[in-house]
């Protein structure tokens, strides 16, 4: 028997192992055990569970509806590209899934006909074209402006680099890379946000010349913190302006505030800006915008110690409607 037919009979009889596990029992090296279980997940013998080191492998007992992409004779080219740049999903099984095959396995989940709903994502998805810049940002500043519950409006300017969620659809590709990047503290999944965010902020930091920046600090303890793991990899070599997250006993997410009123009182008590310097334009970065209340009040501070004149912010992922509460990021 070859080395991918044991690995099989192992997993019929134990059910799951992991590479170190199949290699003592079938007395092989692990780069060996790992060749053949490349080539049994390519051919989708076998599945994977976890992430490394915490990895085990089943036996694939049955190939699931959603592996299945029917053909699609009305698809054409443009459309399966759209998918790749638009659509990305993370499965129940923590697989993460993108174009077509991501788009498959949402429609057979939702007992959906594949080809009209392709036509139909696309059509939601452009809809939402009128919102973007020519830089391809979407500017919150009306909506900021627009919120009664402000007694002033403090940024001159807000962004973000895309919807949290759209219509029928949900999440929006970076809305559920955030998402997922941000509760299971995947920095595998950090990483590819970054890869399709990184460009996108340093230019806009150079088209607005801005010469200081400033990353809003978490309110819920992580070991993994993305808002860390976003400044690491920027890497800006320019000033950054200290903020401190200061509470009481009890920490209060602004998620878990419903009240608009509340909101901006908790950004006003809890958030300290420590800096003595001056500049012309400072940027403030955060993870999500909902009601705009975290980046306007420290824009505040921020002006109120004249450390600069002009603050911007600027969120990977924002509400399209008003300032819906975002309270799963």
């Amino acid at each position: 028997m070859t080395v991918k037919q044991n690995i099989e009979k192992l997993l019929e009889t134990y059910n799951e192992l992991s590479v170190n596990e199949i290699a003592g029992k079938l007395n092989v090296s692990k780069q060996m055990v790992h060749l053949a279980i490349k080539q049994l997940l390519e051919n989708k013998n076998i599945i994977k569970l976890g992430s490394p080191p915490k990895t085990i492998y089943r036996k694939n007992s049955k190939i699931n509806d959603a592996d299945i992409i029917p053909a699609l004779a009305n698809v054409s080219d443009a459309e399966l590209k759209f998918l790749t740049e638009n659509f990305l999903i993370i499965t129940d099984t923590g697989n993460l899934l993108t174009g077509i095959e991501a788009f498959n396995y949402w429609c057979v989940q939702r007992n959906l006909p594949i080809e009209k709903t392709i036509k139909e994502f696309i059509i939601t998805k452009n809809k939402y074209d009128v919102y973007y810049t020519k830089s391809k940002l979407i500017d919150g500043t009306e909506k900021l402006i627009n919120t009664k519950e402000y007694k002033k409006i403090w940024l001159d300017k807000l962004y973000y680099l895309d919807f949290y969620a759209i219509e029928r659809f949900g999440k929006t590709r970076l809305g559920t890379l955030l998402h997922y990047a941000k509760q299971g503290q995947n920095k595998y999944l950090m990483q590819i946000m970054m890869d399709e965010i990184e460009v996108k902020i340093k230019t806009f930091i150079l088209e607005h010349k801005i010469d200081a920046v400033a990353f809003v600090p978490p309110t819920v303890r992580r070991e993994v913190q993305i808002m860390k793991f976003i400044q690491q990899k920027l890497n800006l070599n320019m000033p950054h302006i200290e903020i401190q997250k200061i509470s009481g006993i009890i920490p209060i997410p602004q998620k878990s505030l419903s009240k608009m009123n509340e909101r901006i009182r908790n950004a006003e008590n809890t958030f300290a800006v420590v800096d003595n310097r001056n500049f012309k334009h400072v940027l403030l970065i955060d993870d999500a915008v909902g009601s705009g209340s975290t980046l306007n009040q420290i824009a505040e501070k921020i002006k109120n110690k004249n450390i600069a004149k002009k603050v911007t912010g600027l969120a990977i992922v924002g509400s399209f409607k008003e300032f819906d509460v975002i309270t799963d990021v």
